[in-house]
This record gives C-alpha cells, structure tokens and sequence, in this order.
C-alpha cells in the first residue's frame, strides 16, 4: 500500500473528527472495554467507500484485506459487534457527513460556484409483491375474515365430535394449521391499514394546527368523520417507508426510495444528501437548498438540475433566493434531430418554461 491510499486518507481524515459523543456513550459500559469507536468508524466509513455495507463481509475483511486490517490495528471485530456499532450510533454518523464537508471546505475543496442537482430511485430490501394498496387491503379483509369464520365453523363442526371420542382438552381441540396462518395475515393487514389511516389523520392534524380559520369553522370540521387513506395509497410489510416507485432508466416500478444528492461541481464533493418517498423530484428544489446552506452556511451561486425538477415554483424559489437556476424544462435524447429553439428576442408574455426553452 501506498502513501497515496485511501485507508490512510480515511485513517487521516477521522482522527480529526470529532466523536466525543460516542466515546461518552460507552463510558458506562460494563464487562468487556468496546473497541475504539475511532477503530470502529475508520472501518464502516472505508467499507461504505470501496462498496462493502454487510457487516459479515466487513467482518471478513479484517482478516483477508491489508487496508481492513491496518484501519483496525490486526483487530477483528465480529459482525454483530459491526451492526449493534451502527445503530447504537446512528444519529452520530449521520452528523459526521456534515463534519467531513466542514473538512473540506476548510481545505478550500468546496467552491459554491455551481451545484448540480439528481436523484436516483435506491431500491429498499424489499419485494415490491410484499406491498398493498390501502383499497387491496379493505378487500383482503373482508375476503379473510369470511375464510377464519368459515374455517372456524368447520372446526367446531370436527373438535365437537372429537371433544367426545377424546376428551375435552386434548388435542383434538386444536385449531387447523391453515386457520392460524389466516388470522395472523388478517392481524398483519388490519395493523398496515391503521398505519396507514394513522398516517393520513397525522397529515390532517398538522394541516389542522396550521389554519388560521375561526373556531366557527373548526366546530364544523370536528362533525366530519375522520379522513381515510386514497384507495392507491401503498404501504409495504417488509420495509413500510418505502414505496413502489418507476425507476427513470430502466421504466420499470421498483420498492423504493427517492434519493437526493447535491454536488459541488469543481471537486465533485456532496454538499448535501437526503431521501425521500416522493415518486417525483419536483419537491425537492427547495429541502435539498435549504439543506446545502444548513451544512455550509452557504447557497451557490448557480444550481443545475434535470427536466424532473422543473417547474415554475422550484425556478421562483431559487431565482427568490439568489441562486441561478439551470434547470431542463423538458427530456430531450441526445439523438433527438429536432430543429433547435428558436434564436431572438423573447417575448414580454412568455413563461418561464418558454423562457428556460
């Protein structure tokens, strides 16, 4: 290895991050000491970096690779120590991106010039078959609970005269296989449709506490009934936070999140990540600038983004706040042959997308 590599530069890098707050959480353990949280960081950041997230194969790692094993001094942590590292710490790695791009500005990588602007759909550990709508799932229930009362008289029908020939409470009164695996599908159901109605009374509850309507009027809205989810809303058994979401370069719908990452463009260094379960990414012009100056204490002076984040809002929001906008107003192949825009004096009743066109 090379002075050049990149284990030195991580090695480098979180000795001057600050981990005070992991070092004070694992003050008051007990039994064995924890391995140095400034190890055990220096290992999932370098890991995340050349692609390797399990912690099984990180734990591999540090036995067979030189760079794992100079970031955890021959040390060998296993991956349950790895995972319960991560979680523990979650919110504290979190912060620490926000640390490394200090870093970087202070080194000078961080110009503000121009920041470009994508989202790509990061597909969830999870099938998009384990997902229902909240309309598919009122059907399952009624279907589901006329199939338990059914299997329920059919066992009555056979425990009775078994009750007889064995005696009751012997196990001739249990009930079928098949009627177990029923109630709890319909118990799993009914939890992801409260989830769901819980969610949309969430939503109503703080459009409720931002009004500024009379009391007169709230009065009236307390007689309606409570607001239920759309038919198509979707909510996932496996991982409920993600959605079913078209992938933009392969068209096909995938269980998903929306990720969202702004770029520095002279160095390439992330100014500013997120995720989200919109399916779209017009929402979020105005969340990802307002995050970049939340980690930098600064806005760009340009901001560039694809067709999927036009619109005559987002262009106002940035132009409102000082910043370019260079946005596409539509898709366009590069092998269009199309005749270009025309060329001239725009027009005083023109639109923004006229304008961008």
């Amino acid at each position: 290895m090379g002075e050049g590599h990149l284990a030195y530069f991580i090695q480098d890098v979180v000795g001057e991050l600050d981990l005070s707050v992991m070092y004070a959480d694992h003050e008051s353990d007990c039994g064995q000491p924890a391995y140095d949280p400034q190890m055990m960081v220096g290992l999932l950041l370098y890991g995340y970096c050349v692609g390797i997230v399990s912690s099984r194969k990180l734990e591999r790692a540090t036995h067979e690779q030189v760079p794992f094993r100079l970031l955890t001094a021959d040390q060998d942590p296993d991956h349950d120590t790895i995972c319960t590292f991560r979680c523990r710490h979650l919110e504290a790695l979190s912060e620490l991106f926000v640390q490394v791009l200090r870093l970087c500005q202070q080194a000078g990588l961080v110009k503000f010039g121009h920041v470009a602007l994508d989202g790509t759909k990061m597909q969830a550990n999870a099938s998009k078959h384990k997902a229902m709508s909240y309309g598919r799932m009122k059907q399952e229930i009624a279907r589901l609970e006329g199939e338990v009362e059914q299997l329920l008289s059919e066992a009555e029908a056979v425990d009775s005269p078994e009750d007889e020939q064995y005696g009751v409470g012997n196990r001739g009164d249990e009930l079928p296989e098949e009627l177990r695996y029923r109630q709890q599908r319909l118990e799993r159901i009914r939890q992801a449709k409260a989830a769901l109605e819980a969610q949309v009374r969430h939503r109503q509850q703080s459009k409720t506490d931002d009004d500024d309507d009379s009391d007169e009027h709230a009065a009236v809205d307390s007689d309606r009934p409570p607001p239920t989810p759309e038919d198509r809303a979707q909510r996932n058994f496996t991982d409920p936070e993600s959605r079913i979401l078209k992938d933009s370069a392969t068209k096909a719908f995938v269980q998903a999140y929306n990720c969202q990452t702004a770029v520095e463009d002279t160095t390439q260094v992330i100014v500013a990540a997120d995720t989200t379960q919109q399916a779209n990414d017009k929402q979020q012009i105005a969340p990802m600038t307002e995050q970049v100056q939340k980690n930098t204490a600064k806005l760009p002076r340009e901001v560039s983004a694809d067709a999927g984040y036009f619109s005559k809002a987002n262009v106002e929001h940035l132009t409102n706040s000082g910043i370019d906008p260079y946005i596409a107003t539509k898709q366009r192949r590069h092998t269009d042959k199309s005749a270009p825009p025309p060329r001239g004096r725009i027009p005083q009743d023109a639109t923004i997308k006229e304008h961008g066109s």
